[in-house]
């Protein structure tokens, strides 16, 4: 087998089935999609056992909700490919991705990326990305404030056996897995990323992006640190980061309904209004929002 897609999901069922049928669409058929379902409570696991019983390439993977790294390093751990490509849930990827991806396995390539285009809640275009430069340099020497990896954790497609070298997914990393993953591999061959946009990624205004940013910062700098050569004992500390329970804030709806809100009127998308004034309703002292809406 060449490919096994890994994929975790807690709770998608709207985005799951839009998903699926972008990756059984492959024009690159050799491979099996792992599906980790982390303890969902919604309609997911019944989405998964229909689409996997029409498509005997589907392998689900129940466990209790731990997040998704801990779903990441059963779905590798159960991968059976020479290559692991990972997908995002509520993403979708273009038909010929897989193809071009792992045609660009050259020479010591061991990730290949491609550019992403980065659609709001209702597939409104915001922007596009790739990336720009050597990855490979930043990753290896770059502090946190200029670090770059991939364009979107769900373009990755990587070689098992160098997943494996590396150490793969470190479970201390409950966020900023992939940017610790990467800077692992980078010490190991090429990552190439792509110009061809060739995945779609979603923006949710819950996304962890938004509401665990700091978290994700804290744990970018240890792996930097160790990177460096910290002592290794700081990994304990990323173990502690990120577990608390933290309650969604008015705050965190307001900023990311605007950042929706300053991309689509950036493009001319008239819709941008409808997102200025939800993140007003949710919070009306948000003044960014009430620029945009008064300019």
């Amino acid at each position: 087998m060449k490919i096994s897609a890994v994929m975790g999901v807690f709770n998608g069922a709207a985005g799951l089935p839009g998903t699926l049928d972008s990756i059984l669409a492959q024009t690159e058929g050799d491979f099996e999609l792992i599906v980790v379902d982390d303890g969902s409570c919604d309609e997911t696991p019944e989405i998964l056992r229909r689409y996997a019983a029409a498509d005997d390439r589907i392998r689900v993977i129940t466990q209790p909700n731990g997040g998704l790294t801990r779903a990441l390093i059963a779905g590798c751990e159960a991968a059976r490919g020479d290559f692991i490509a990972r997908h995002d849930n509520g993403d979708r990827s273009q038909p010929d991705r897989f193809a071009r991806q792992l045609a660009a396995f050259t020479g010591d390539v061991v990730v290949v990326s491609c550019g992403v285009r980065f659609v709001g809640p209702d597939s409104e275009l915001l922007y596009d990305v790739a990336a720009a430069g050597d990855v490979n340099e930043s990753l290896l020497h770059d502090p946190v404030e200029r670090i770059r990896g991939l364009p979107h954790h769900g373009t990755a497609m990587f070689r098992r056996d160098a997943y494996l070298a590396a150490g793969g997914y470190r479970e201390e990393f409950r966020y900023a897995q992939d940017l610790d993953l990467w800077i692992r591999m980078a010490g190991r061959g090429r990552i190439v990323v792509l110009p061809e946009i060739l995945y779609e990624a979603r923006f949710e205004t819950n996304a962890i992006s938004a509401t665990r940013r700091g978290d994700q910062v804290a744990l970018a700098r240890i792996s930097i640190a160790l990177r460096d050569g910290a002592d290794p004992s700081l990994l304990e500390k990323a173990r502690g980061i990120g577990r608390s329970t933290r309650t969604r804030r008015r705050g965190d709806d307001a900023a990311a309904l605007y950042f929706v809100a300053s991309c689509l009127r950036r493009n001319g998308n008239p819709s941008y209004e409808r997102y200025a004034r939800a993140a007003l309703r949710r919070n009306p002292f948000h003044l960014r929002s009430w620029l945009l809406l008064i300019r």
